[in-house]
């Protein structure tokens, strides 16, 4: 199974956390770990050898310098969100469906279970908001001049059918969709992915693959208490910590997301776990300053 992500420095032990709770609560081992980066991330030996030791194959995928370089790029939109947009173009050609996770995504039960979804007649799959009631939608096809989107998508988890996105994809259409209508963007990869394709993605249950954890209570009143924490637990393949707040993203002691412990036990055992590689032992005062 292939497994697509994309981070910077920044982000390798969110990296690590995601990786090791796939590996984990997984039916299998055979996950090639393909990493979109800029030039070569300087953690690579060490992720390979992680990723080795778990029972995959790690592939970087590298970004040269001048690959953007007549892109439209400023500060609110860097390079990067261009590739999850054009992952196909630096993906082998041999390789026709791919399963895109932010590093900021757990796998608490078995991500296998993806493979059976069929996107034969779709460029995605993806998850909106529609277990919550999508409201947002409306605005979002007015602020993007998108008639066609009946409900916005959720970039963090996608099933890429590779193949009909390299016949479909522009790379020409996405810089000129940005290019015209960079100062209505918020989102800009995600915006981009809903304005210029709303009726090719498959939509997929975001309570089973795509769990926004800000909206734990939500979920429960609008099923009349069905989905609560025992039920996540038991059927919800990813948990996504979306938002940029502090408070949403539990590796922060200022968390206040519902999941934060649970999270927080991940963190540590792949943290654990990667020492254990090494001839360093681990004292709980490394694991505690693994958290930042």
């Amino acid at each position: 199974m292939d497994i697509l992500y994309s981070i910077d420095e920044g982000y390798i032990r969110q990296f690590y956390t995601s990786v090791y709770s796939l590996f984990t609560n997984s039916s299998r081992e055979d996950f090639n770990i393909y990493v979109l980066q800029k030039g070569t991330l300087s953690q690579n030996e060490e992720i390979e050898q992680f990723i080795t030791a778990l029972g995959g194959q790690y592939i970087p995928v590298s970004i040269k310098d001048a690959d953007f370089k007549d892109a439209p790029i400023t500060d609110r939109y860097p390079e990067s969100i261009y590739y999850r947009l054009l992952a196909q173009d630096y993906l082998p050609e041999s390789l026709e469906r791919i399963h895109y996770l932010d590093a900021d995504t757990l796998i608490i039960n078995d991500i296998c279970q993806m493979e059976a979804i069929d996107v034969s007649d779709y460029l995605y799959a993806g998850c909106s908001m529609s277990t919550l009631v999508d409201i947002k939608a409306p605005f979002n096809r007015v602020r993007l001049q998108a008639s066609d989107l009946k409900r916005y998508f959720n970039s963090g988890v996608l099933i890429m059918n590779l193949k009909r996105i390299r016949q479909e994809v522009s790379r020409a259409d996405i810089f000129a969709y940005i290019e015209s209508f960079a100062p209505l963007l918020i989102l800009p990869d995600q915006d981009v992915l809903n304005a210029l394709y709303p009726t090719e993605i498959l939509e997929i249950p975001d309570d089973i693959y795509n769990f926004d954890s800000r909206n734990v209570r939500l979920y429960e009143l609008l099923s009349d208490g069905v989905k609560d924490m025992d039920w996540v637990m038991a059927h919800t393949v990813i948990i996504h910590f979306c938002g940029k707040a502090v408070r949403n993203k539990p590796w922060h002691k200022r968390s206040q997301n519902n999941f934060t412990s649970l999270y927080k036990f991940y963190w540590q055992q792949a943290y654990r776990y990667l020492m254990s590689l090494t001839t360093e032992s681990v004292t709980s005062r490394q694991i505690e300053e693994f958290i930042p």
